[in-house]
């Protein structure tokens, strides 16, 4: 009784697994059928009359004009107008097409055409893996959704996350931007793109470069990390993380910011900076200082905050909160500064403080004015309360001038005369000329002005005019509370001596942890081991696809050397390296016309290197 329930149940086994095996044949429907035993042995060969062939089979459908089945080894062999479609998730044309019931692959080429719900391929050659549910192309293909058009040299689909991977001369363009990259990978739902490699976003107005990045290609933003800029008008943005939005030209960089403004030869450093193309502006913070070339010497400005406005020949930057500026024989204090670059005036308000050689300016403002054409040093103004002061040679205490307003001239960068108006006050510290510099006596002088003449910045002439009244005091007739004007404030401590000392007494600042955009995930490749041995375990000998190397098309960039790209001024020199090598290695340039899409793909598989040459047909490098 257990043997027959055995055989009973082996038997029952038996029929299911036959069935399963019937079940996996391609069902055919054709207005002719013809065999032909020597063109086509073990085929049967089905023809359009007045409908198209059709074929089945677990869920996909061909439509063609002529096909060649292979019965037995659930294998067919389409032409003419071919549709193949499955469900409502993809539908592929093509002028010749091949499919395998065993392993469940298409092979398509001749102006092959796939569409999806959301997007478009076109290609010359494609391989479709339903068990894997991808498809693939490496001799070029264009894809186009509702608002990109996408071209690449290499390119894979994933059905199940409705994601393009595309690598190599890789192009995305449409109406307000074009994307280049090296490697890709694109949502189709909601048009997303990371960029690895050297990529770029080119606007009407901008265009961003990084070598890792993120592209939101319907609301016009995205980000870029790793040798990050933004290139406009005459002003470029570095920094090692860069936020874009196209649709407002606006853009925020974090971390070790630059800002270079060919403008007016200026360059802007800090750790955090907005730029408004629209308006010209620039806001940047976090140790922000700029730097601006005059006359071969810089001048740099230090603030807790700088913003810059106005179109490229009429800057105007102000600074805020603890200013600082250095230049090679003058430096400065202030609250705040107002740069104008039309005037030439440069502004300093709250407590300003001027340094230069010995001598210290301070006021209620201070205003620098510029030659805005020959950007050299013009004059001066102290406005309210002037105070000039210079420590005494031997330091025995200062010479002081006072008065409401004071003017400066200067000649090649360096002050020559000072004048002094409203009630003015003098002490001055008069020592003999040589030897010693004994000193002679300590010189007191009320008038109505004063002009003082310099020489390498030491005061060399004093002049006084109207209600002079002076006296000369010995040293022991002059008490030390009497030595000095009110309101002297002798700030010396404060100095700045060198660009570094712009930054004394500040802490670094605490940087934002730049989390970056992960590396592309290591997928296995589209002709894997597994795939290969279930192509060639159940080939048909008629099959042109196994004509074909199956293999994937070598990448341009592997997820490690992406990982360590050199930064991008040793780019174009790796190129003409790269050029040089490979002048006389063109082979994998196609010159024969002649040669059918089969032929061409199967040379697609050879590296992809440089060249100076265009290709003639559809191999694109």
């Amino acid at each position: 009784m257990k043997n027959n329930f055995f055989y009973i149940t082996f038997a029952l086994l038996f029929s299911l697994a036959s069935f399963a095996q019937e079940a996996k044949q391609i069902k055919v429907q054709s207005d002719r059928t013809i065999k032909n035993e020597n063109r086509f042995p073990g085929a049967t060969i089905l023809a359009k009359v007045s409908k198209q062939v059709y074929m089945q089979h677990e869920g996909i459908e061909i439509w063609c004009d002529n096909a060649v089945h292979y019965g037995a080894d659930k294998f067919v062999k389409a032409s003419g107008n071919v549709i193949i479609k499955q469900g409502d998730t993809l539908t592929m044309t093509s002028k010749y097409a091949e499919y395998n019931g065993n392993t469940q692959f298409a092979y398509a080429r001749d102006d092959v055409f796939m569409e999806t719900p959301s997007n478009t391929l076109r290609t010359d050659t494609l391989f479709f893996d339903r068990l894997k549910q991808q498809a693939y192309y490496r001799s070029g293909g264009t894809v186009k959704d509702s608002s990109n058009t996408l071209t690449s040299q290499i390119g894979r689909y994933f059905m199940d996350r409705k994601q393009y991977s595309f690598n190599t001369a890789v192009k995305i363009v449409n109406p307000e931007n074009t994307v280049d990259s090296d490697r890709l990978d694109y949502y189709t739902e909601n048009g997303h793109a990371y960029l690895y490699g050297p990529s770029t976003v080119k606007g009407k107005e901008s265009t961003l470069y990084c070598e890792r990045g993120f592209y939101d290609t319907k609301v016009k933003t995205g980000y870029a990390i790793k040798n990050a800029r933004i290139d406009y008008d005459k002003r470029t943005v570095f920094g090692d993380s860069i936020f874009y939005n196209s649709a407002i030209q606006f853009a925020s960089a974090t971390n070790n910011i630059k800002v270079l403004d060919t403008a007016n030869n200026s360059l802007i450093t800090g750790h955090y900076a907005e730029v408004f193309k629209d308006k010209d502006s620039v806001f940047i913070t976090k140790r922000a200082l700029a730097a601006t070339l005059q006359e071969k010497d810089s001048i740099f400005i230090h603030s807790d905050t700088l913003m810059i406005t106005g179109k490229p020949e009429q800057r105007i930057m102000n600074g805020f909160y603890d200013v600082r500026i250095y230049k090679s024989n003058m430096s400065g204090k202030s609250d705040s500064i107002n740069v104008n670059q039309t005037t030439g005036y440069t502004k300093m308000i709250g407590k300003p403080i001027i340094w230069s050689q010995r001598n210290q300016m301070t006021g209620d403002t201070i205003k620098i004015i510029s030659n805005t054409k020959t950007e050299k040093l013009d004059s001066l103004i102290v406005y309210q309360n002037a105070f000039l002061a210079q420590e005494d040679t031997l330091k025995a205490g200062f010479n002081q001038v006072k008065g409401q307003i004071l003017y400066g001239l200067f000649k090649d960068n360096e002050i020559y005369q000072v004048d002094i108006d409203k009630n003015t006050e003098t002490i001055f510290f008069q020592r003999e000329s040589d030897g010693e510099l004994k000193l002679i006596g300590i010189n007191k002088v009320l008038s109505s002005s004063i002009k003082m003449l310099l020489n390498d910045r030491e005061i060399e002439d004093v002049y006084y005019y109207q209600n002079v009244d002076g006296t000369l005091y010995r040293e022991i007739d002059l008490p030390l509370n009497a030595r000095e004007l009110s309101g002297l404030n002798w700030r010396g401590e404060e100095r700045i001596n060198t660009k570094a000392d712009l930054f004394k007494g500040e802490s670094p600042p605490k940087l934002i942890k730049i989390t970056g955009i992960p590396l592309p995930k290591d997928e296995a490749d589209f002709f894997d081991e597994e795939t290969v041995k279930r192509l060639e375990d159940n080939k048909s000998e008629k099959s042109q696809l196994l004509e074909q190397e199956l293999k994937d098309a070598e990448l341009k960039k592997t997820n490690e050397e992406l990982d360590s790209i050199p930064s991008q001024k040793f780019i174009k020199e790796e190129i003409k390296t790269e050029k040089k090598k490979n002048q006389k290695k063109t082979s994998f340039i196609d010159q024969d016309l002649t040669r059918t899409p089969k032929q061409r793909d199967s040379i697609t598989v050879t590296t992809l290197q440089y060249s100076d040459k265009k290709p003639k047909d559809s191999i694109r490098n």
